[in-house]
């Protein structure tokens, strides 16, 4: 069996979710079932990482074009040609990303699909940006697939309901956690490099991800400055979703809050100019912290330095960040909206992202209170491990398979 995969999503040297998902299930997959041939179809100038070993694989094959991905995108657009899967016989095709790939008809072909952000919220989304999901039309991409991947539960309403995909075309496989993702001993001398590396406080708060206005951070910076200021001392009904029992102490909290720090890890993304301006007008923009992009091998260590982590996003098609620190044991407080109920499930508490007093509230009372901090760690734990890569690649090769000897 060969099966080709567009790997052209890769062509930026970027790790944001895409293309951390598309290293992650290829790094796992090609490696699994040796007797499986790929066919990767890479374009654009810059060469890919020579730390990806799969790349290197005898069982795979990279077809390069040095052609930007944009030019190459509307070369495909107007003429429809080069047939992707032109170089080999291939019967199955994996598009991670929604390019534009022309294929020829006996051909199938596998979409996956993250979420449609774009969609429910396009003015968290650049101009250029709107213009290009505009282009490479991800709809009707979505029509003529012969199978679409969806990560989560939420992402496949949203194909249903949006694009009107029958749900017999969808198939949820949720990606998995890496197994560098694990309770660090914090003798660990390695925590200590990566906190003097990206200058890390002692106790703080943390935001991990793209910064950018679709990840609602300004509403954790505001729940932040009220933590700081001790307001909103005042008792909030919050949903704690089974953690009632160990929320004894509903009164004002009482934690020590002048060495307490925020700490927002992550690359810029678009949009993100005026978030970084009223960041300068606050009042405690001393006690806030950015360490820009964080190493793929420092993200465990990052993790289990925080206090707690937040993540108070208003829309994500699955958000891998929060499932991260609960496996490196530490307490997560999520938005209640779109797939992240779906994932942290009873590990983590949710929030109304709008709400940016009931945020502040319950990072105090999580901060506060020994007990549910505690009981939110083995929660995180529990949730985290239904969760992995071999799972996720195992459903990927069942579907080659079936799609293998249906063409036979």
């Amino acid at each position: 069996m060969t099966v080709g995969i567009d790997i052209r999503v890769l062509a930026k040297g970027t790790r944001t979710g895409v293309e951390d998902y598309t290293i992650n299930l290829l790094s796992r997959l090609l490696s699994a079932d040796k007797s499986v041939k790929y066919r990767l179809f890479y374009s654009g100038f810059r060469k890919l990482d020579s730390k990806q070993f799969w790349l290197k694989l005898p069982n795979a094959k990279i077809k390069k074009l040095r052609i930007p991905n944009r030019i190459f995108d509307l070369f495909l657009k107007i003429f429809r040609w080069p047939k992707l899967d032109k170089a080999g016989k291939i019967n199955v095709f994996l598009s991670p990303h929604f390019l534009i790939t022309p294929l020829s008809k006996e051909t199938k072909r596998i979409m996956i699909f993250y979420d449609l952000s774009f969609l429910r919220f396009p003015e968290f989304f650049s101009f250029s940006k709107r213009w290009w999901h505009k282009f490479v039309s991800p709809g009707n991409q979505a029509q003529k697939a012969d199978l679409i991947v969806s990560i989560s539960e939420s992402t496949k309403k949203d194909l249903i309901e949006l694009y009107k995909i029958s749900p017999g075309k969808i198939k949820v496989i949720y990606p998995g956690i890496g197994e560098e993702f694990r309770v660090i001993d914090k003798k660990d001398p390695r925590l200590l490099r990566v906190k003097e590396k990206y200058k890390i406080p002692d106790n703080f708060i943390l935001y991990f991800g793209t910064i950018e206005p679709r990840k609602n951070i300004l509403a954790l910076v505001k729940a932040f400055e009220e933590i700081k200021r001790n307001k909103n001392s005042r008792i909030l009904e919050v949903d704690w979703q089974g953690f009632e029992g160990v929320v004894k102490n509903r009164k004002a909290s009482r934690i020590n809050v002048s060495n307490l720090k925020l700490v927002i890890a992550g690359a810029k993304g678009w949009l993100c100019g005026d978030f970084f301006k009223k960041i300068e007008e606050s009042d405690f923009k001393k006690d806030i912290f950015f360490t820009g992009f964080i190493e793929e091998e420092d993200k465990p260590y990052l993790y289990s330095l925080a206090d707690v982590f937040v993540y108070p996003s208003f829309f994500e098609g699955f958000g891998l960040p929060p499932l991260e620190a609960m496996a490196c044991g530490v307490p997560a407080i999520v938005s209640n909206k779109s797939s992240l109920p779906e994932v942290v499930g009873r590990g983590a508490v949710m929030v109304d992202p709008q709400n940016q007093d009931e945020l502040a509230f319950v990072i105090r009372e999580v901060l506060n209170n020994q007990e549910l901090k505690n009981y939110l760690i083995k929660k995180g734990l529990e949730r985290a491990k239904q969760f992995n890569w071999d799972n996720t690649v195992k459903n990927f090769l069942n579907l080659f398979k079936i799609y293998d000897n249906h063409l036979r």
